[in-house]
């Protein structure tokens, strides 16, 4: 089947037209999916077709057939997990990037995605307070942008102890201490084990979460040899920042390297109002986050940071004969994240810090965590509700007396669709945790979400 330049006209305009329907919808829509996946895989499924179909007509199909099982997550009544929506810049400056196709791993072949990406990461560098010489890539997500700044950790590390990691490889290195707050994000352990560095020493928190700076000091004590301490920057349940001032010193005496999971937390470093919590983070050597979480750029954004250029790139990087380099320039893309090719991912960012300024980013972080002081509040002058955790951050957890109430109010509000939230587990208890992630939650998605849990409790109790 050929295609012209009409082919991509209308297919454009199939997609501008229900990808609009879509935002459309989402404010009155129910939040969770209509249908399951067995549901529609005989939809999709089947067999491959002998001839092909129009592009205009697969798109059509796709957004009609896919609509039941679409779940919203870019409204501003969703508040499972940590997932943030999508600004308008950010959006349609991602069909640029697609429509562009380029492969943004070569500086000397894409100018002008190195360009935007390389002032995105100074512009990063600025607004979260961090060193500007530190080098910034653009990776799938915060678990690949943990990874990365890992992975530098690993290279420096070994190399300090006289170790050649590229020609000898893990197998009769010194080992890397690992170590990680009780109430880290599984995904941290998730990158050391991808790393080969082994499961890390589990060092103990307080009610928070925060690492206990005391506790790091006599883990790190214990041993000796090359060291790896991992701190947070926002916590999975109560939204907590580990004690960056004193557990950063702590490490530093101990010659280790600090790695910050920062993947939604290390943007209240943007705003004033909130910067406290990340006071002293830019002393840490690498960072990860995710710009799709706080940001609001489309998926996959993950952003890696890293102060030692130079053992990110002996990490990452690779030099082949067929690559053609920008000599002028301060290194390619590709050095700085695991993949080689790869779409532009910083050009969203870039397109929104542009929309933005700091002013509205600084506007949007405050906004999300007053939104969720705002929930919090509501929810605690419920009766018999409990808010399990100090609601400084955009993460609120609450729980309902016993673990079967709580069970059954987070089934109820999930299955009532007017807002979305998901349930856990934290200090062996069931909870409902609420997660502000979206620039669209405002005064009425808050009313909404109080009220959703206010409707469930009074089923749950009534049946």
């Amino acid at each position: 089947m050929s295609h012209g330049d009409d082919d991509f006209a209308r297919a454009m305009a199939a997609a501008y037209r229900l990808s609009t329907d879509w935002l459309q919808s989402l404010p009155g829509r129910p939040v969770g999916p209509r249908a399951a996946a067995h549901d529609l895989t005989g939809v999709f499924g089947g067999p491959l077709p002998r001839t092909g179909m129009p592009a205009e007509d697969v798109v059509e199909f796709l957004a009609r057939a896919a609509e039941p099982g679409l779940m919203a997550m870019p409204s501003g009544r969703f508040f499972g997990w940590v997932i943030g929506g999508t600004l308008p810049a950010a959006l349609a400056t991602d069909w640029l990037v697609s429509a562009w196709d380029q492969n943004s791993g070569l500086r000397y072949a894409t100018p002008a995605m190195a360009a935007v990406e390389e002032s995105a990461g100074s512009w990063l560098l600025e607004l979260l307070g961090l060193p500007t010489d530190a080098d910034v890539g653009f990776a799938t997500g915060a678990t690949m942008a943990n990874f990365t700044g890992m992975a530098a950790a690993r290279w420096r590390l070994l190399a300090n102890a006289g170790w050649d990691l590229d020609r000898d490889g893990l197998f009769g290195a010194p080992r890397i201490r690992c170590f990680v707050g009780r109430e880290r994000h599984d995904t941290v352990d998730l990158g050391l084990r991808y790393l080969g560095l082994g499961m890390p020493q589990v060092v103990d928190a307080d009610v928070q979460g925060r690492i206990l700076p005391s506790a790091l000091d006599a883990a790190l004590a214990a041993g000796e040899g090359p060291a790896l301490v991992c701190l947070q920057a926002g916590n999975l349940h109560s939204g907590a920042f580990d004690p960056f001032p004193e557990a950063i010193a702590i490490a530093k005496e101990h010659g280790a390297w600090v790695h910050v999971d920062g993947a939604f937390g290390l943007w209240a470093a943007a705003a004033p109002g909130l910067k406290h919590l990340a006071s002293g983070c830019g002393d840490a050597d690498s960072w990860g986050t995710d710009a799709h979480k706080t940001l609001n750029v489309p998926y996959d954004c993950g952003i890696a940071i890293v102060r030692d250029a130079s053992a990110l790139r002996s990490a990452m990087g690779l030099h082949t004969s067929y690559l053609m380099h920008d000599a002028e320039g301060p290194g390619d893309p590709f050095e700085k994240v695991p993949e080689l090719s790869r779409r532009a991912r910083g050009v969203p960012v870039w397109a929104a810090l542009k929309s933005l300024g700091s002013d509205g980013v600084a506007a949007q972080v405050s906004g999300m965590a007053a939104a969720a002081a705002d929930i919090a509040a509501g929810l605690a002058a419920l009766d018999g509700v409990e808010v399990l955790n100090d609601v400084d951050y955009t993460q609120v957890c609450v729980a309902f007396g016993d673990d079967a109430t709580t069970r059954a109010v987070t089934a109820r509000v999930i299955g009532d669709g007017a807002v979305w939230m998901s349930g856990s587990r934290w200090h062996n208890r069931d909870v409902l945790r609420v997660s502000v992630s979206n620039w669209h939650t405002g005064g009425e998605e808050v009313d909404a979400a109080v009220a959703a849990v206010k409707s469930a409790l009074a089923a749950v109790r009534g049946s």
